[in-house]
């Protein structure tokens, strides 16, 4: 059923029109308004006397919102009570989100995210999205058709295999495409009536949720690579179907599917992979941003890579492709790339290593320059001037291997990247002292500020909520066909480009929340021109202006019968 259509009335206003009345309209999150529906509204809606007389404004509710919101002191209460919001005010919710965005962000997406999909089942009050079952694989198109919002644009997939740090949670991964779309509408300025998450449940094999009682998902091993690529192709078949043209984004699955995935579609339709193009475009735009700042560049500089998964062979093949772009050969490019997994170093005779991992695996013949395959070890043979972790091993930057790194490369950029917060390699407080301060340092989740040398540090965050925002934003808005690796190279510069410029620190090689919105035009703006002068736009015009006027801030609009 079509609960709503946003439309615009005889005069050229933007009006909802639904033919649902009474209780039923304030069980809808994209149409209930609470108290700011207005007396006209109330009679011609049935609502006449389910409401308080006094008819409110958006900014009235924001308060009393702020006030509810505050009177929970744990961040996962606080979470429960802005999903409860989410699922009961679309635009009362975004307009919270974004006037205390800083306070939020930490609470809808990562640290905080990663607890409530722990316990998702356990704290379940609400459906928002499509949940599509291996179980219900003959019933697609009708799960698909059963979607809230008609016009659909911007699809969040997950599996649920690969959750941050976290790995395997099933069903309760749905949790991940919720929050993204909540990020792709308060930064990005995506409207909320175009989006769907979805939840892919083909079983798991996280043997806790097999086992706890009230876990929601299908209870079964997850299945096989043969089921799961067919299961793949006909959901695919299913949105192509039923949404024209719409973005897909794959986020958190496992390092193998989501590889398989992104190279089987990426030239067929418009679609990207957070977890491998957004953390390489964040991570190439804190390299930029730092290399800047030492009145360096890429060429030369060796990249150690800790953690070989989705996100860390993500970023080794972003910044791979920028240094062909930038006019290195191809054996150039990967000699200047290190990659460490549970093996250790890898080498093109290693064990077990993935197509992705072997194309930036050493040689062979290289086995004799290390004593030992650690972190420790490699870190004392190379001498890399930037380190990535990937690796959700926490503590794995250890004050002896920070010294050591130090001691031996002017400056080196670390980046502990792992999500979420008591995941990461180390924190920038250790970081800093370890190293004296001689360092550039990024982190993939939100530390607070801390005080070396006499003065405050903030460090800004290596985060994808800089970079895929502001990527959807120009995809909807110029109806790119597809996302190639010049648009990821434009996204990385603008990012770079705005902290650099930015006037707030010179140790910034990242940004921090309260440029989250200016950042997501800017690469919009640049995503956008770039889709557009290589012809890989549906829409011709200005860029610029298709971004601006497809923006969306949140607003009531009138409600009308139809």
């Amino acid at each position: 059923m079509q609960y709503f259509k946003v439309k615009k009335n005889k005069q050229g206003k933007k009006v909802i029109e639904t033919q649902l009345a009474g209780k039923p309209i304030l069980t809808i999150p994209q149409l209930n308004k609470g108290t700011a529906f207005s007396q006209e509204e109330r009679r011609s809606l049935g609502l006449l006397g389910k409401l308080p007389g006094r008819v409110e404004d958006l900014d009235g509710q924001v308060q009393r919102a702020y006030q509810q919101f505050c009177d929970y002191t744990l961040p996962i209460h606080k979470n429960i009570f802005l999903n409860v919001l989410h699922n009961t005010n679309e635009v009362l919710f975004y307009a919270l989100i974004k006037k205390h965005f800083k306070e939020m962000m930490p609470i809808v997406y990562t640290p905080v995210v990663g607890d409530s999909v722990v316990d998702f089942s356990k704290s379940f009050r609400q459906t928002r999205g499509l949940y599509v079952s291996y179980e219900d694989i003959d019933n697609l198109e009708e799960i698909f058709q059963n979607r809230t919002n008609q016009d659909v644009q911007l699809i969040v997939i997950t599996d649920g295999s690969g959750v941050l740090g976290i790995g395997d949670q099933g069903v309760g991964g749905m949790g991940i495409p919720i929050a993204k779309l909540v990020l792709y509408t308060a930064i990005g300025g995506i409207s909320p009536y175009n989006t769907l998450p979805v939840v892919l449940d083909v079983g798991t094999d996280n043997q806790t949720l097999l086992d706890d009682p009230l876990y929601l998902g299908w209870r079964h091993p997850r299945i096989n690579e043969k089921e799961y690529q067919h299961f793949i192709e006909k959901v695919i078949s299913c949105i192509k179907q039923e949404y024209d043209r719409a973005f897909i984004h794959w986020e958190d699955f496992s390092a193998k599917n989501a590889v398989s995935i992104l190279d089987r579609y990426r030239e067929k339709m418009c679609t990207f992979n957070d977890d491998i193009q957004g953390t390489g475009v964040v991570a190439l735009a804190a390299i930029l941003a730092a290399l800047k700042r030492k009145g360096s560049n890429i060429k030369g500089q060796r990249i150690l890579i800790f953690g070989a998964g989705a996100a860390g062979c993500g970023i080794a093949e972003h910044l791979f492709h920028s240094m062909i772009k930038l006019g290195f050969t191809e054996q150039e490019a990967k000699d200047q790339f290190w990659l460490i997994d549970r093996q250790g170093l890898l080498f093109d005779d290693s064990d077990n290593i993935s197509q992705v991992q072997m194309n930036f695996a050493r040689s062979k013949d290289e086995r004799p320059l290390f004593n030992e395959y650690s972190l420790h070890g490699v870190v004392k043979v190379i001498k890399p001037t930037i380190l990535i972790g990937c690796s959700a091993v926490a503590g794995s930057f250890t004050d002896e291997i920070l010294r050591d790194l130090a001691s031996l490369v002017d400056h080196p950029v670390i980046l502990p990247l792992s999500n979420p917060t008591e995941r990461a390699e180390a924190t920038p407080e250790a970081i800093y002292t370890a190293t004296l301060g001689r360092v550039f340092v990024a982190t993939g989740s939100p530390f607070p500020a801390f005080s070396f040398g006499g003065k405050a540090q903030v460090i800004g965050q290596c985060n994808n909520a800089y970079a895929f925002p502001g990527i959807g934003l120009a995809v909807v808005a110029v109806k790119a066909r597809r996302i190639t690796d010049e648009m990821l190279y434009a996204a990385s510069e603008a990012i770079c480009d705005y902290v650099v410029n930015n006037k707030y620190s010179d140790q910034l090689i990242t940004p921090i929340p309260e440029m989250s919105v200016e950042i997501a035009k800017s690469v919009a703006y640049a995503v956008a021109k770039k889709a557009v002068e290589s012809d890989n736009a549906g829409l011709s015009g200005d860029p610029i202006k298709l971004v601006d006027e497809l923006y969306w801030e949140p607003k009531y609009y009138p409600v009308v019968r139809g």
